[in-house]
């Protein structure tokens, strides 16, 4: 039996590029906790992305893909799985103020490996 990274190499592809395009990866090479959790359009693209990505992905290492329902941020565990592969994910501690509200959250940077198979 053929794995589904050979079986599909080009679906994963075009999954992982839709999802650097809806993070907007090419532009911006972070991303705040904080803002991605109070995007609800980012959210739902990227939930959106489930019954492709259980076509195409052996998910058994995703456990937000098959039961989405009981994680806090399944959408946050779809972003580190599919792009860890082609980039280094690194995060720190992020804090600023928003209309007079302190804001302690955490930044994601996205470090484009030079070791991965997949276009920019």
């Amino acid at each position: 039996m053929r794995l589904k990274s050979e079986l599909y190499k080009k679906e994963q592809d075009e999954i992982t590029n839709k999802l650097i395009s809806i993070l907007d990866l090419q532009n911006s090479d972070t991303i705040v906790l904080y803002e991605l959790d109070n995007n609800e359009e980012i959210k739902k693209q990227i939930m959106d992305l489930i019954p492709q990505i259980r076509t195409f992905f052996t998910f058994y290492e995703m456990p937000a893909v098959s039961d989405p329902h009981k994680f806090k941020r399944p959408y946050f565990c779809i972003i580190k799985y599919l792009l860890k592969p082609l980039y280094n994910i690194t995060k720190k501690e992020y804090h600023f103020t928003k209309d007079g509200q302190y804001i302690r959250t955490v930044k994601y940077l996205f470090t484009y490996s030079n070791s991965s198979s997949l276009s920019k």
